[in-house]
């Protein structure tokens, strides 16, 4: 049976604003269910541990999925979700691969999260699949300061600067995710269409842009494993 760590954020402010932010719920949902449904095993992570933040706007009725739904009434997920482990307590040896979802939180804290890198990096030594989607490839960007190979010349994808001037939040974060992965080597692109799904495999790394990412990013994990 595969075993899946999939590593939340614990961060919920943004910058220059009251409003908050954390996991989308979706991201973390679609895969979820995609990894479950599979057999496989998934446990939580956290840089704090316990519950992490819920993006609010992610549980507005026209953002729902009907993973989102399930989750609600899932009460073994509730309670694994309440309790995510807190990262310096994570081996790497204990999975077969790590998954990122989004939300802008990652950016706040996964992006220079000191556990994060050493667990991405592990991942990356041991040759076993990464993926992230949305902000969620802000997990790579220390680690791959230590190992530039991480997305050097990959062919990589993430919220893309146009989505976050069309979300509004372009001040409201403290980098452009876009950017840093240009500077770091990565090939960047993102989807014709703002907000469609676009999911870059490379190697055994996948990124996925947004939320309509999540779903086909979790299968292309899937198929990496299988």
């Amino acid at each position: 049976m595969k075993k899946i760590l999939m590593i939340l954020t614990s961060h919920s402010e943004l910058v220059n604003t009251d409003s908050k932010t954390g996991v989308w719920l979706g991201e973390f949902t679609d895969p979820y269910y995609e990894f479950i449904d599979k057999g496989y095993t998934v446990t939580l992570a956290s840089p704090k541990g316990g519950k992490p933040p819920i993006d609010p706007r992610s549980q507005l009725t026209e953002n729902l999925t009907s993973s989102n739904r399930r989750f609600k009434k899932d009460e073994k997920a509730q309670k694994d979700f309440e309790f995510t482990l807190k990262l310096s307590d994570v081996k790497t040896n204990d999975f077969d691969a790590v998954f990122f979802p989004g939300g802008h939180g990652p950016m706040g804290d996964l992006a220079t999260d000191e556990e994060t890198a050493r667990l991405v990096v592990e991942f990356f030594k041991e040759d076993k699949p990464i993926a992230a989607i949305c902000h969620g490839p802000a997990a790579l960007l220390t680690a791959a300061i230590e190992e530039p190979e991480l997305l050097q010349g990959r062919e990589v994808t993430g919220f893309s600067n146009t989505e976050e001037k069309m979300v509004g939040l372009r001040d409201n974060i403290p980098f452009s995710l876009e950017d840093r992965l240009k500077t770091l080597g990565a090939k960047y692109s993102s989807a014709a269409l703002p907000f469609t799904s676009k999911v870059k495999v490379s190697g055994k790394l996948v990124t996925g842009q947004n939320p309509a990412s999540a779903e086909k990013a979790a299968k292309e994990l899937i198929k990496l494993l299988e």
